[in-house]
Protein backbone atom coordinates (compact mmCIF):
# COMPACT_ATOMS: atom_id res chain seq x y z
CA UNK A 1 0.00 0.00 0.00
CA UNK A 2 1.19 3.51 -0.85
CA UNK A 3 -0.70 6.44 0.63
CA UNK A 4 -0.07 9.46 -1.15
CA UNK A 5 -0.80 13.04 0.11
CA UNK A 6 -3.26 14.83 -2.11
CA UNK A 7 -5.02 18.15 -3.32
CA UNK A 8 -8.54 17.89 -5.04
CA UNK A 9 -11.22 19.92 -5.73
CA UNK A 10 -14.58 20.38 -7.82
CA UNK A 11 -14.65 21.99 -11.30
CA UNK A 12 -15.14 25.46 -10.44
CA UNK A 13 -12.80 25.55 -7.28
CA UNK A 14 -15.53 26.53 -5.09
CA UNK A 15 -15.12 22.82 -2.89
CA UNK A 16 -11.67 21.69 -2.09
CA UNK A 17 -9.95 19.17 -0.07
CA UNK A 18 -7.10 17.27 0.94
CA UNK A 19 -6.61 13.07 1.74
CA UNK A 20 -4.52 11.00 2.31
CA UNK A 21 -4.97 7.86 0.37
CA UNK A 22 -3.90 4.79 -1.45
CA UNK A 23 -4.33 5.00 -5.29
CA UNK A 24 -2.77 1.71 -6.11
CA UNK A 25 -6.80 0.00 -5.22
CA UNK A 26 -9.22 1.93 -7.32
CA UNK A 27 -12.67 0.79 -8.44
CA UNK A 28 -14.99 1.51 -10.60
CA UNK A 29 -18.66 0.64 -10.37
CA UNK A 30 -21.77 -0.18 -13.23
CA UNK A 31 -24.29 1.19 -10.67
CA UNK A 32 -26.79 3.48 -11.78
CA UNK A 33 -25.50 6.56 -10.41
CA UNK A 34 -21.20 5.69 -10.75
CA UNK A 35 -21.84 4.65 -14.39
CA UNK A 36 -22.86 8.04 -15.01
CA UNK A 37 -21.00 9.61 -13.18
CA UNK A 38 -17.73 8.07 -14.84
CA UNK A 39 -15.99 7.75 -11.29
CA UNK A 40 -13.14 6.17 -10.54
CA UNK A 41 -12.76 5.80 -6.54
CA UNK A 42 -10.46 5.37 -3.84
CA UNK A 43 -11.01 4.39 -0.57
CA UNK A 44 -9.38 6.57 2.71
CA UNK A 45 -10.16 6.84 6.85
CA UNK A 46 -12.52 9.93 7.37
CA UNK A 47 -10.03 11.18 9.42
CA UNK A 48 -7.51 11.18 6.63
CA UNK A 49 -10.01 13.58 4.64
CA UNK A 50 -9.68 17.15 5.34
CA UNK A 51 -12.31 19.63 3.59
CA UNK A 52 -10.07 22.92 2.93
CA UNK A 53 -13.51 25.14 1.78
CA UNK A 54 -16.21 25.07 0.67
CA UNK A 55 -18.49 23.09 3.09
CA UNK A 56 -21.48 25.47 2.34
CA UNK A 57 -21.43 24.62 -1.44
CA UNK A 58 -22.23 21.21 -0.97
CA UNK A 59 -25.33 19.25 -1.68
CA UNK A 60 -26.22 15.68 -0.75
CA UNK A 61 -27.65 13.33 -2.50
CA UNK A 62 -28.95 9.89 -0.81
CA UNK A 63 -30.04 6.90 -2.92
CA UNK A 64 -30.50 3.01 -3.23
CA UNK A 65 -30.05 1.94 0.31
CA UNK A 66 -29.53 5.55 1.80
CA UNK A 67 -26.35 4.55 3.41
CA UNK A 68 -23.60 6.52 1.06
CA UNK A 69 -23.69 10.46 1.27
CA UNK A 70 -22.81 11.56 -2.13
CA UNK A 71 -21.86 14.96 -1.53
CA UNK A 72 -21.62 17.51 -4.94
CA UNK A 73 -20.97 21.17 -5.67
CA UNK A 74 -24.15 22.94 -5.87
CA UNK A 75 -22.66 25.46 -8.62
CA UNK A 76 -20.44 22.96 -10.99
CA UNK A 77 -22.20 20.01 -9.46
CA UNK A 78 -19.33 17.78 -9.64
CA UNK A 79 -19.25 14.94 -6.92
CA UNK A 80 -15.14 15.23 -5.74
CA UNK A 81 -16.19 12.65 -2.71
CA UNK A 82 -19.16 10.65 -0.40
CA UNK A 83 -18.93 9.33 3.12
CA UNK A 84 -19.75 5.89 4.26
CA UNK A 85 -19.25 3.64 6.53
CA UNK A 86 -17.52 -0.11 6.15
CA UNK A 87 -19.49 -3.02 7.22
CA UNK A 88 -17.46 -3.17 10.87
CA UNK A 89 -18.81 0.51 11.30
CA UNK A 90 -15.51 2.65 10.64
CA UNK A 91 -15.76 5.67 8.84
CA UNK A 92 -14.55 6.50 5.28
CA UNK A 93 -14.29 8.17 2.53
CA UNK A 94 -14.69 7.37 -1.15
CA UNK A 95 -12.67 10.14 -3.11
CA UNK A 96 -13.33 10.69 -6.79
CA UNK A 97 -10.01 10.69 -8.40
CA UNK A 98 -10.51 12.59 -11.15
CA UNK A 99 -10.59 15.50 -8.82
CA UNK A 100 -7.41 15.02 -7.64
CA UNK A 101 -4.67 17.70 -8.67
CA UNK A 102 -2.18 16.15 -11.09
CA UNK A 103 -3.16 12.57 -11.14
CA UNK A 104 -4.70 10.81 -14.21
CA UNK A 105 -7.63 8.62 -12.56
CA UNK A 106 -8.02 6.32 -15.65
CA UNK A 107 -4.42 5.31 -15.24
CA UNK A 108 -4.72 3.73 -12.05
CA UNK A 109 -5.43 0.30 -11.08
CA UNK A 110 -8.53 -0.50 -11.08
CA UNK A 111 -11.40 -3.13 -9.79
CA UNK A 112 -14.27 -3.01 -11.50
CA UNK A 113 -17.16 -3.83 -8.99
CA UNK A 114 -20.53 -5.08 -10.44
CA UNK A 115 -22.76 -2.62 -8.50
CA UNK A 116 -25.42 -2.76 -10.43
CA UNK A 117 -26.27 -6.24 -9.06
CA UNK A 118 -26.78 -5.13 -5.22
Amino acid sequence: MTIGHYAGSCQCGAVAFEVDVDLDNTITCNCSRCRRLGAVFAFAPKESFTLTSGEGELTEYLFNRKQIHHLFCRTCGIESFAFGAKPDGSQIVAINANCLDDVDARALPSKSVDGKSL
